[in-house]
C-alpha cells in the first residue's frame, strides 16, 4: 500500500460493487459468459452490445436472471462492512459505481451489517449512466456527492475501474483481494494497491493526519 500526498486531497470514496464490496466469485462471469455465448476475452456488456438487434433483448434478459441469481448469494468481502461503517460514522461521502443494476445491489446490500443503500450518496448503475470503463459514470458520481472527481477516490478489482476512473480525473485505488494487481502495460497504473478493504480506511487516515 503507497501514501502519498495524494490521500490529503481524498474527500469520497467511489466503491466498485461485485468483488469489491462483495466477495468475489458470487457473480461468475466465466459461466454467465457460456451462458449467452460470449467469448472469454469479450467484456459482457460489449457483446451484447454488438449482436444482432433481435437477440440483445434475448441476451440482456438471460444477464439480469444470473445478476439477480448471484444477489442472492452474494456476501460482504472481507473488510467491507467495517470498512464502510468507519466511512460512515466521520460522515465521509462514499458512493457505488457498477456495471449491473440497481435491483441486485439492493438485494445484496440487505446482506450487509449495518450498512445500507441510504448510507451511500449516489448509486451509479449502466440504467443510468454509460458502463465502464466510460468515465461517464465516475463524473456523474463525483456531482452526486458534492466534490470534484480530483477529490474521489474510485476503488476496485478490476482493470475497467482504474481506466474509467483515470479518465476522470479522479485517483484510483485497485482491490487485489489478495492476489496479485493485474494491468495490461497499455491500461493505467492505479494511485494505491490495497490487499483488502480493511486496509482502506488506514489509508484514508494517515493521508489526512
Amino acid at each position: 500500500m503507497r501514501v502519498d500526498s495524494n490521500a490529503m486531497r481524498i474527500k469520497g470514496v467511489l466503491f466498485d460493487f461485485d468483488g469489491t464490496l462483495t466477495r468475489p466469485g458470487a457473480l461468475d462471469f466465466p459461466a454467465i459468459k457460456r451462458i449467452l455465448g460470449c467469448p472469454p476475452e469479450h467484456p459482457i456488456l460489449e457483446f451484447i452490445a454488438s449482436a444482432p438487434a433481435h437477440r440483445q433483448s434475448e441476451l440482456m434478459k438471460l444477464l439480469e436472471e444470473q445478476e439477480d441469481l448471484a444477489s442472492k448469494s452474494s456476501l460482504p468481502n472481507r473488510g467491507a462492512e467495517s470498512c464502510l461503517l468507519a466511512l460512515k460514522e466521520r460522515l465521509f461521502p462514499m458512493g457505488i459505481h457498477t456495471r449491473s443494476r440497481l435491483k441486485p445491489i439492493r438485494m445484496a446490500l440487505e446482506r450487509f451489517e449495518g450498512v445500507s443503500i441510504e448510507d451511500f450518496r449516489t448509486v451509479v448503475t449502466r440504467e443510468t449512466t454509460r458502463p465502464k470503463p466510460h468515465p461517464e459514470g465516475v463524473i456523474r458520481a463525483a456531482a452526486e456527492m458534492g466534490i470534484s472527481c480530483c477529490q474521489l477516490l474510485v476503488v476496485g478489482d478490476f482493470s475497467f475501474d482504474v481506466i474509467a476512473g483515470k479518465r476522470a480525473g479522479a485517483m484510483t485505488a485497485f482491490l487485489t483481494n489478495g492476489g496479485a494487481c493485474v494491468m495490461a502495460p497499455e491500461n493505467p497504473a492505479p494511485d494505491y494497491i490495497i490487499g483488502n478493504l480493511e486496509e482502506l480506511p488506514d489509508l484514508l487516515n494517515r493521508g489526512f493526519g
